[in-house]
């Protein structure tokens, strides 16, 4: 794979401060694909002056000229397409035909939104005697995931763009070649010199150094709720604004007067996109006592068609997971199911290959709320499902986690999902299947984060507040 030995800062590919790299392995073969710098703390720095002093002169640039420049990084990243998709199956793993679907398209999309809202959004307003500005932040420091490696960065990227803010990206570590595509794209559109930076790095080194600078206004992490804890802490002590979107463990509730076929079906498809590791799956399915043993069956079927293979072929719906630790992680959480008495349906703890860091796609049944598997975040293909007795006993359940980031509703009235997913803890509900919408605001309840992302109310992270009175 294609892979830059330098790092994106003011406009131009710079050479690191140290010696070090990470390898970018790709974790259906193992084998490493690429190497690239290990930022330090002094790269950071110097990409937080860059961006410090394009500042000024991107904040002062008009919305219809920062709506132009995110419409060229939207062709910019579209005419990239097909190189995207193709490098984030090698860095990742996921089926190449989800690659083109969701990790290359998503992006185009999201930054085309960007620039309508920037062309389209009332930075100011009057109310009485008074008039409302609502200004750039600043600074901005991401941290992103590896989990939608591209998708995540651009969720940030565009918004602080088109606020007018400046931005220091630090990729995770496992997927740093997607972000290395952003920083040409970002070149082609344009862009003023040192208004988007790119620093490769492990988080406890980069990462940590971008959240801790004194010259960085907001810090934007995507990723566990653990560390999410530790970004909050260091920006707290600062007195600086954070955005997190952190951890799920999201609940499918399957009213009794639902189609189960369509909605069990759609719950395990759900499940098992990227290998699991997405943190708004929903993870967690709950049907009614009278129609569990019915679900459970349907749900065995539903997951035969996700067998482990070459995230290559176009055929294949399940890759592995990115990395050995999380292959290690995600089989851990399976043996504990077990031993805590989950009922095995299909899949299990023993690697399905010998070679790729695979996880066989697993469901449990019987499986009760205060058990591990139903309690904390896995990040694999693992599907808990749990009976409840009526409605009341279902809100229980849905609501019984420190988490709240999304979740499902299917019902045969539409009413009556939308009147139960109003009483859920969570920050997005889907209905009867409802379809993703990109300008809709994404983001959590509890301990699944700070803030949102996506749409006007993901711009509004990157404002802040002045009001004039005469």
């Amino acid at each position: 794979m294609k892979a830059h030995d330098r790092m994106y800062i003011g406009g131009e590919w710079r050479p690191a401060a140290g010696p070090d790299t990470i390898a970018v392995v790709n974790p259906a073969t193992e084998q490493v694909i690429a190497e690239v710098p290990a930022g330090t703390a002094e790269d950071v720095d110097a990409a937080v002056r860059a961006a410090r002093a394009a500042f000024p002169g991107w904040a002062a640039t008009p919305p219809a000229e920062r709506a132009a420049r995110l419409t060229a990084l939207r062709d910019a990243l579209a005419a990239r397409g097909d190189e995207i998709a193709e490098t984030v199956t090698a860095e990742l793993g996921a089926p190449l035909r989800l690659s083109k679907k969701v990790h290359a398209a998503s992006p185009v999309v999201v930054s085309g939104s960007y620039a309508g809202l920037a062309a389209s959004y009332a930075f100011e307003e009057r109310i009485g005697n008074s008039t409302v500005l609502l200004e750039p932040v600043g600074l901005v420091g991401a941290i992103t995931p590896w989990n939608y490696p591209l998708h995540q960065i651009v969720a940030k990227v565009a918004p602080a763009l088109a606020a007018g803010c400046v931005i220091v990206v630090k990729p995770a570590e496992d997927t740093p070649l997607t972000a290395q595509l952003l920083a040409e794209a970002v070149h082609e559109a344009g862009l003023p010199a040192g208004v988007v930076n790119v620093v490769t790095g492990v988080g406890a080194v980069a990462g940590q150094a971008l959240a801790a600078h004194e010259d960085v206004d907001l810090v934007s992490f995507t990723g566990s709720t653990a560390v999410g804890r530790r970004i909050g802490a260091t920006a707290g002590a600062a007195v600086k604004r954070v955005a997190l979107e952190l951890g799920g463990k999201s609940a499918n509730v399957i009213l009794p007067s639902a189609d189960l076929a369509k909605a069990v079906k759609a719950g395990v498809a759900n499940v098992m996109t990227n290998s699991g590791q997405t943190c708004s799956a929903w993870t967690r399915m709950l049907v009614h006592t009278d129609r569990y043993d019915e679900a459970v069956e349907a749900a065995g079927a539903a997951v035969a068609p996700y067998r482990p293979g070459d995230p290559r072929d176009e055929a294949c719906r399940l890759g592995p997971l990115v990395n050995a630790a999380q292959q290690a992680r995600v089989r851990g959480y399976i043996e504990k199911g077990i031993a805590e008495g989950a009922r095995l349906i299909a899949g299990g703890a023993q690697p399905p290959h010998d070679t790729g860091y695979f996880v066989a796609p697993t469901v449990f049944a019987d499986v009760t709320p205060e058990m591990t598997v139903a309690q904390e975040e896995i990040f694999g293909p693992v599907l808990s499902i749990l009976r409840y007795e009526d409605e009341e006993d279902a809100l229980r359940i849905a609501n019984g986690t420190v988490y709240g980031l999304a979740g499902a509703v299917w019902a045969g009235d539409e009413s009556e999902a939308v009147a139960f997913a109003r009483r859920m803890d969570t920050g997005q509900v889907d209905i009867n299947g409802g379809r993703f919408n990109p300008l809709a605001p994404f983001g959590g309840y509890k301990q699944s984060g700070v803030g949102r992302e996506l749409g006007p109310h993901g711009l509004a992270e990157y404002l802040q507040t002045k009001s004039l009175q005469f």
